[in-house]
């Protein structure tokens, strides 16, 4: 008797096969989206929510159809401040004016002082001209 054979029989494990598995070849169907293929597949997918949204008449439906005024108020209704409008509107006024204030700043660094400072010497010594004092074109 063949070694691997004898070795398979006495495992307690099964011997490999392999088979070949053929899929069925089937045409592609086109389904339109209707509420109750919605539900179908919702409920396969194990979304049960989704499954009694639709047949529930208690349950509360998130969407609020269109009223036809802007943010849902009638011409001549005042808005109810809300209470996030107020600190909103003193951040962002704060944050223009901390824009505007850093792009006002002086330039204190090191980098401008030192090109002040060559510029001031070499005009001291003579190699550079002075740009206050150039002369003028008689055009």
């Amino acid at each position: 008797m063949n070694p691997l054979r004898q070795a398979a029989t006495r495992s307690t494990r099964p011997a490999f096969t392999t088979r070949i598995v053929s899929r069925p070849t089937s045409s592609v169907k086109q389904y339109s989206t209707t509420p109750r293929l919605l539900a179908t597949t919702a409920q396969t997918k194990g979304d049960h929510n989704a499954v009694h949204a639709e047949h529930d008449p208690h349950h509360d439906s998130h969407y609020d159809p269109p009223g036809g005024w802007l943010w849902g108020l009638r011409p001549g209704e005042k808005a109810e401040r809300e209470g996030w409008e107020i600190p909103l509107y003193f951040g962002c006024a704060g944050y223009v004016i901390a824009v505007i204030a850093y792009s006002m700043k002086e330039d204190t660094s090191i980098q401008t002082w030192a090109l002040e400072e060559a510029r001031r010497r070499l005009e001291a010594e003579g190699i550079l001209e002075d740009p206050d004092n150039k002369p003028s074109s008689g055009i």
